[in-house]
């Protein structure tokens, strides 16, 4: 059958460019006569591999010096916790900004490692909205505040970053490499790879080199940044296949622009289905508008019965994986970066067919 168009949350739409360069390397890696999924991680080729990876990404997102690049195993999930053991190393203390659902996970994980004081929440709102930080109650003396840049279930995101005494550490799993960012306002930046890095399995991170180094003593050695920072992430077995994933992800953002050609592809994504959603009376935006997230564009519809209709008939037309998380439901269409511009506008096209259709009715 023909490909179809993916909205998937994650694991997300990969670049159609980048699959049929994996079909063509998968038996046969250039001169290495096996395939990425067979070499060792202690080979030359995979070394060149990751190396140029860790490039990639740095020059893509602006990486410092002065930070360490990542690639680890246990998706986001696991800086869950790997954060708080990392860096709460003096006051035991940490502020969380609680946007949304894996924001709130996130600080219940910290709290077994410490205090954790929820600084901000939008949770009272349905958490349709970033609430505001220049309110927020930051700790004078927390060890570091944490931020989910991007709220992948409610479809909201930051437009700007709180000043904070504390390092800044953010999730930005939903939204790494989509617009510009300056690493440099962060102590550090995590993201799970399967929406815009490449495929689930791997887990990149950017750390200031000055925080690495303080998790205790007894800490298992793989929750330890400086294992992974003292090793080049090659201590045990990375996720090969998926880092070589990520570096022809990579090649390929750069073929487009870069971080800032991305941007624009996506707000002209995100800006046809929030444009229809305006001027829809069947079709409804969730978030607010002015924390509409660019990757995941949520929306509901009047009951159940027709929410169950629209998904079936997108599905049959080829618009796959539209429902909305189960903590919400609704509809949820994600515009991560391989999601082209023809995916959206044809989107489109079907809402307004199925509006009109039930106008008729």
């Amino acid at each position: 059958m023909e490909r179809v168009y993916n909205f998937a949350a994650g694991p997300a739409v990969l670049p159609l460019e980048v699959l049929n360069r994996i079909r063509k390397d998968i038996p046969v890696f250039q001169d290495t006569g096996m395939s990425v999924m067979e070499m060792s991680h202690r080979s030359k080729a995979f070394e060149e591999i990751i190396g140029e990876a860790e490039r990639l990404f740095r020059r893509l997102l602006g990486v410092p010096d002065d930070y360490h690049v990542l690639f680890m195993q246990g998706g986001a999930t696991l800086q869950f916790s790997m954060v708080p053991l990392n860096l709460m190393r003096r006051s035991k203390k940490a502020d969380y900004v609680v946007t949304g659902l894996f924001a709130r996970k996130a600080a219940q994980e910290a709290g077994k490692f410490g205090s954790v004081n929820v600084a901000a929440s939008s949770e009272d709102r349905g958490f349709a909205r970033i609430p505001d930080l220049s309110a927020a109650a930051f700790s004078s003396d927390a060890d570091y505040v944490h931020i989910t840049t991007n709220n992948t279930v409610y479809g909201t995101r930051f437009t700007s970053f709180p000043e904070t005494g504390a390092p800044l550490a953010a999730d930005m799993s939903s939204n790494i490499l989509s617009e510009p960012v300056d690493v440099s306002r962060f102590g550090l930046i995590y993201a799970g790879a399967q929406k815009n890095i490449g495929p689930s399995g791997l887990c990149m991170a950017a750390v200031r080199k000055d925080l690495v180094g303080f998790a205790p003593a007894d800490a298992p050695v793989m929750l330890d940044y400086r294992t992974y920072a003292d090793h080049a992430s090659l201590y045990n077995t990375p996720p090969t296949f998926a880092v070589y994933a990520a570096k022809l992800v990579f090649e390929w953002i750069e073929g487009k622009g870069g971080v800032a050609g991305m941007e624009k592809l996506n707000r002209e994504k995100a800006a046809i289905l929030y444009d229809l959603l305006d001027d829809s009376s069947l079709f409804k935006g969730v978030a607010d508008r002015e924390f509409r997230s660019l990757m995941n564009v949520t929306f509901t519809l009047p009951n159940e019965e027709l929410t169950a209709e629209f998904l079936s008939e997108a599905s049959a037309a080829g618009f796959v994986n539209l429902k909305g998380h189960r903590a919400v439901g609704g509809v949820r269409a994600s515009l991560y970066n391989a999601m082209p511009v023809e995916g959206a506008a044809a989107l489109a096209d079907f809402m307004k067919r199925f509006e009109a259709a039930r106008r008729r009715r």
